[in-house]
């Protein structure tokens, strides 16, 4: 839950207000998209949920616990793949799980972690590459190989911000499909930060609508299109309704 949430930077005698009095309820399972352009305070609020900036006021909650720091079970994916290019796609899945077993004082090796990365490495469609380094992966497969690494801390929440922004056409549809058929599987609660209408309403199950000044979240828009979704539901009528709604909300 984030409950009047705001944040000011401060730099060299300058006051910028980077968000004012944030609130919104995410329901677990649910798939919410943050949407606004740049400098609305998207970006901003997503790294405040995820603990890399504190808030100067409000709070944050995720299962009832105040956010007070970075945690293991909020994933966040970034506009690039933040891969490591020095391991290979398996072991970029399993650095996460082998360092929090590390941590508790297990061994490094454990054939269960083993197990469940070769089941990730299927179940995003990168079954044969998890003997392939970064460099060796397409734009698409990089993404699916840090979505698999996410999911591989089993996060209660995901925290992604615009991570198909920089990807083609053709496939960021194809992503889109992917994030959607993997969230139907797993149902973790995804926040979904974007400044593309079409890509918000076919992921989310809800729109939260930001801009002005001081930057806010104003309205939040049900999407009520069925689930599953794919590209041929932009065509539809609801899918053009909700869009018509959405550019309302940001002209007011």
């Amino acid at each position: 839950m984030i409950d009047s949430v705001g944040k000011v930077f401060r730099r060299g005698g300058r006051r910028t207000v980077a968000l004012a009095g944030a609130s919104l309820r995410v329901r677990p399972g649910e798939l919410v998209c943050l949407l606004g352009p740049s400098g609305c305070g998207k970006s901003t609020l997503l790294r405040i949920i995820a603990g890399a900036l504190t808030a100067d006021e409000g709070t944050v909650t995720v299962g009832e616990r105040p956010v007070t720091g970075p945690s293991p079970d909020r994933g966040m994916l970034f506009q690039t793949p933040m891969l490591f290019p020095w391991l290979t796609t398996r072991d970029n899945i399993l650095f996460g799980p082998r360092a929090q077993r590390a941590a508790r004082r297990h061994e490094r090796d454990d054939p269960e972690l083993d197990e469940e990365a070769t089941a990730l490495l299927d179940r995003v469609g990168l079954a044969g590459f998890g003997g392939a380094f970064p460099h060796e992966l397409s734009g698409g497969m990089r993404h699916r190989a840090a979505f698999a690494r996410a999911l591989a801390a089993r996060p209660s929440l995901l925290l992604m911000d615009e991570p198909f922004g920089a990807l083609d056409a053709i496939t960021r549809e194809r992503m889109h499909e992917f994030l959607l058929d993997i969230w139907e599987q797993h149902r973790t609660t995804i926040i979904f930060v974007t400044h593309d209408i079409d890509e918000a309403i076919l992921l989310g199950d809800r729109v939260a609508v930001m801009g002005g000044q001081p930057p806010v979240i104003g309205e939040v828009i049900d999407i009520p299109l069925g689930r599953p979704r794919n590209a041929l539901d932009t065509d539809t009528e609801v899918f053009l309704d909700a869009r018509r709604r959405i550019r309302a909300s940001l002209r007011s």
